[in-house]
């Protein structure tokens, strides 16, 4: 080896760590070091999101950035295979970011984020319209004391893949159910279809569907009257499930800070949701009535 060529190695060598060190800090670079908040959504899924901020976790983001004295941006793609890959894990290209940082909608425990305490707590539901012979239906359970003809006649809507469908089949109505599927490829489909077209139409006579989709488009049904009957926690059958906001794995410091955010505006946090006729539930699954965020009530729209 030449004389000069260990100081030359050793050039290289620190060089290369200097590149390394380098790339490192650019996979590192955190969450809202340049007061953005960025999130990860739907363009077209109320009453959740959509690209006009018009869904209740828009209004909660929305909530969250003020509080952070943040800009609010977004990562639109459709809730479908493929969303965290394309969302909170996806990096934008030739960038030290990645898409977006925060899922505002994901249940606790969801395998692909980490997720933060439960900001709120919501059940299925099953809709009818009122005027057709099931105004007596004042909990899930009332459906099967209907007369066996009324009852027989019914074509009963259910997705899917969800709790519903357990609870059809236990009650032996699988032969009256209209299946819908959990998630469809056509990005132009929304989930609340199920209760303003069919359902409104009478396609269907029952929808059996999440409490947050009932609640919104029963509300702003205007061609006919839609009542909305939650399930109430079961043993056998899980209707209920806790709702969180969702980070990448590893981001402690900032999974942390939503946490607190949520934390400390529970309350507006709740009053959102009231305002889009989400049922909530409290610790002891009881169904909770608060009052609507008076700035929201009478907002949103109906689907497309």
């Amino acid at each position: 080896m030449s004389p000069w060529g260990a100081p030359r190695a050793v050039l290289l060598v620190a060089a290369a760590l200097l590149a390394l060190l380098s790339a490192l800090g650019q996979a590192l670079a955190a969450p809202g070091d340049d007061r953005v908040l960025r999130v990860c959504e739907d363009p077209n899924n109320l009453p959740f999101s959509n690209r006009a901020g018009e869904g209740f976790e828009n209004k909660v983001v929305e909530l969250l950035a003020a509080e952070l004295g943040w800009k609010l941006e977004y990562t639109w793609f459709p809730q479908r295979m493929g969303f965290i890959r394309n969302t909170l894990r996806g990096r934008e290209p030739d960038s030290d970011r990645f898409k977006c940082d925060l899922v505002p909608g994901v249940p606790v425990g969801f395998e692909l984020a980490a997720t933060t305490k439960p900001y709120y707590r919501s059940t299925y539901a099953l809709a009818y319209l009122k005027g057709k012979g099931l105004d007596g239906i004042k909990a899930p359970e009332d459906l099967m004391k209907l007369e066996p003809a009324k009852l027989k006649s019914l074509k009963l809507g259910v997705i899917g893949q969800t709790p519903p469908v357990d609870w059809v089949l236990k009650h032996g109505l699988f032969n009256q159910a209209v299946p819908y599927q959990i998630m469809s490829g056509d990005p132009e489909h929304y989930p609340g279809e199920i209760v303003e077209k069919d359902l409104v139409a009478g396609a269907i006579d029952v929808a059996f569907v999440w409490g947050p989709i009932a609640g919104y488009f029963a509300k702003r049904a205007t061609a006919a009257e839609v009542a909305v009957v939650p399930f109430a926690p079961d043993p056998a059958i899980q209707f209920d499930f806790r709702i969180a906001m969702g980070v990448r794995f590893g981001e402690r410091e900032w999974h942390d800070r939503i946490e607190r955010l949520i934390e400390a505006n529970r309350g507006r946090i709740q009053a959102i949701l009231a305002a889009y006729s989400v049922p909530q539930l409290d610790d002891e699954g009881r169904l909770m009535q608060i009052p609507a965020d008076p700035a929201l009530v009478g907002g949103g729209r109906s689907g497309k």
